[in-house]
């Protein structure tokens, strides 16, 4: 195990120019992309976004993934807060190796599961040689 194995990573803010509409942080959601020969899995941790806040939009060779977190009423004085509700944001480039059409998108626990299958043309495939 190394010393990178234990570290725990804290939640980015996104760095934008552009103002929302909303006065809550944007954070880049962290992401685990798992490659099989079939398919391409994208993972993305939303915690707090119901399945009705999560937008997911590909416009040309941009998938843009949005996520906003209801805020929620606290009763009481806070004492102690490591955890900050707000929106998140990621965008990625698809290249023509993914098959656009068959994109697939779920929610669990706060993770957003993405299922991004390889078109047939980019599939490994065996050539069979045959006598001449």
């Amino acid at each position: 195990m190394t010393d990178k194995d234990l570290q725990v990573q804290e939640k980015q803010e996104l760095q934008t120019k552009s103002e929302s509409t909303r006065n809550v942080p944007i954070f880049v959601p962290a992401v685990d992309i798992y490659e099989s020969e079939n398919e391409l899995t994208l993972l993305a941790d939303m915690p707090g976004v119901p399945i009705g806040n999560v937008d997911i939009d590909l416009n040309d060779d941009q998938l843009t993934i949005r996520g906003t977190a209801p805020e929620q009423e606290q009763s009481g004085t806070a004492l102690l807060r490591e955890y900050s509700v707000g929106d998140y944001y990621r965008q990625f480039t698809v290249s023509s190796a993914i098959d656009r059409e068959k994109i697939v998108a779920s929610m669990k626990d706060g993770v957003l599961k993405l299922v991004l299958p390889k078109a047939e043309a980019a599939k490994p495939r065996k050539i069979e040689v045959k006598t001449a």
